[in-house]
């Protein structure tokens, strides 16, 4: 069933029908949250798209409000909201959310969620909100990550909905990332000019569309001419690249 109203800021029943042939697993972050997760048998992923970085060896219940994201998934999903889990208490033994916390309605509440049903760790990959500015696309869209940046709640406020012992980790950013978010083209700048990459990618939707095509006739302009090598080159054959992602673990 669709819903008539979306269940967060992003509707992805208008735009996400092609979405996990761009956003998927990459086996370096996916190694992270894997081990993050520890012996946990049993994981409820929430927010869970197209099932990007489930783990394959336990058993997983996946969550997914959106019908154009549950349609691209291999297992089937809950259609249920972070805000509203439709488990008991200590009901998995870990609890996952996988780049979606920053499009919940309520991320303080859908966090406690995670905690209710979850007996073990809670696993959370989400982005800083006071770095994603720092990258380089600031210099050709800068409203697109200005709006983002406030979308990502405060690290601190992701900390204390959760309670406990919580870590944050930076996490690396490799050169061939498979997951097709705003920072893992850091070294491929021509892949922002492609509409694809971008339609995956939720801060291009919420932006001035003038805005967005003056910026990237501006990026062409500069890849063309050599302008952008001469600035950011060195970042083509930089390995990995520590930007605004996070690993949030609270136990």
């Amino acid at each position: 069933m669709t819903r008539e109203v979306p269940a967060g800021d992003y509707d992805y029943e208008v735009v996400g029908a092609a979405y996990s042939a761009r956003r998927r697993s990459d086996p370096r972050i996916e190694a992270l949250v894997h081990a993050a997760l520890g012996q946990a048998a049993s994981v409820v992923n929430v927010g869970a798209g197209a099932g990007s970085y489930e783990p394959p060896d336990r058993y997983v219940i996946a969550v997914e409000p959106s019908a154009a994201m549950r349609a691209q998934r291999r297992s089937p999903a809950v259609d249920a909201v972070a805000e509203s889990l439709p488990f008991d208490d200590d009901a998995f033994d870990a609890a996952m959310a996988m780049v979606t916390i920053h499009q919940w309605r309520d991320v303080e509440a859908g966090l406690r969620e995670l905690r209710r049903v979850a007996r073990g760790p809670v696993v959370v990959l989400t982005f800083s909100d006071d770095t994603l500015t720092d990258f380089w696309l600031m210099q050709y869209v800068p409203d697109v990550l200005r709006r983002e940046a406030p979308r990502m709640p405060a690290l601190a406020r992701v900390a204390a909905a959760l309670g406990g012992e919580v870590s944050v980790t930076p996490v690396p950013i490799p050169l061939d990332c498979a997951d097709g978010f705003i920072e893992a083209y850091y070294g491929r700048p021509e892949a922002f000019l492609d509409p694809s990459v971008r339609a995956a990618q939720s801060a291009w939707a919420l932006a001035d569309e003038d805005h967005v095509a003056r910026g990237m006739s501006a990026l062409a302009a500069d890849l063309a001419s050599g302008a952008w090598d001469a600035r950011h080159g060195h970042l083509r054959t930089q390995p990995s690249y520590v930007g605004s992602m996070r690993l949030v673990v609270a136990r």
